[in-house]
C-alpha cells in the first residue's frame, strides 16, 4: 500500500552518554584521540557513533542500539562502534532510506573537541558517505556543572527515501 508520507524526509534523534575512565582509549567518530581518559562501555564506548547509530535507527523506525546490540551479549564486548553504524545504515538502506545530513553536539571537558573538529567531521563524512558540508560536529564543555567526568553526544540525521529503479 502506498503511503502519502512515503516520500517525506525522516528525522532521527540519537543520544549517548559514557563515563570517562583513565586508561581507556578515547575513540570518537571512529578516531583515536590522545587523551588520558576514554569512554567506558561494553563496546568501544564511541558516544558519537552510538548517537548517530540511534538517530539512523530512529529515522528508519527500527529498534534502538541497545536492543540490536545489547551490552549483555559478550559478542559486543570491545566491539568497534563502526560495526553498529554500518549495520544501521545497511538496515535503513534495506528500507530504501539514505542519510543526507548529520549534525552532532559533543559535550565533554576532555578531550578538547576544537583541535580535532575538522578530522572528526571528515571521518564522519567518509563513514556516512556524505559531502563534508552535510556533516557537522560541535563541541561544548560542561563548564564545571558535573561532578563526574563523562562524554555526551546528541545527533540528528535527515534521511530520504531513495527512488527504486524501475523496469528498463
Amino acid at each position: 500500500m502506498s503511503d502519502a508520507f512515503e516520500t517525506f524526509p525522516r528525522i532521527g534523534l540519537g543520544w549517548d552518554l559514557h563515563h570517562m575512565q583513565a586508561g581507556r582509549p578515547c575513540l570518537l567518530a571512529g578516531l583515536r584521540l590522545e587523551c588520558p581518559v576514554g569512554p567506558a562501555g561494553h563496546s568501544d564506548g564511541d558516544a558519537v557513533l552510538h548517537a548517530i547509530t540511534d538517530a539512523v535507527l530512529g529515522a528508519a523506525g527500527l529498534p534502538d542500539l541497545g536492543t540490536l546490540f545489547p551490552d549483555t551479549d559478550p559478542q559486543w564486548q570491545d566491539a568497534s562502534s563502526e560495526r553498529f553504524l554500518h549495520a544501521a545504515l545497511e538496515r535503513a538502506a534495506g528500507l530504501g532510506l539514505r542519510i543526507v545530513s548529520a549534525d552532532v553536539v559533543l559535550v565533554c571537558d576532555r578531550p578538547k573537541v576544537a583541535p580535532h573538529r575538522d578530522a572528526l567531521r571528515k571521518q564522519l563524512a567518509r563513514q556516512l558517505d556524505l559531502p563534508l558540508d552535510r556533516v557537522n560536529l560541535k563541541g561544548k564543555t560542561t563548564e564545571g556543572t558535573r561532578t563526574e567526568e563523562c562524554i555526551e553526544a546528541t545527533a540528528v540525521v535527515l534521511m530520504m527515501l531513495v527512488p527504486r529503479a524501475g523496469p528498463s
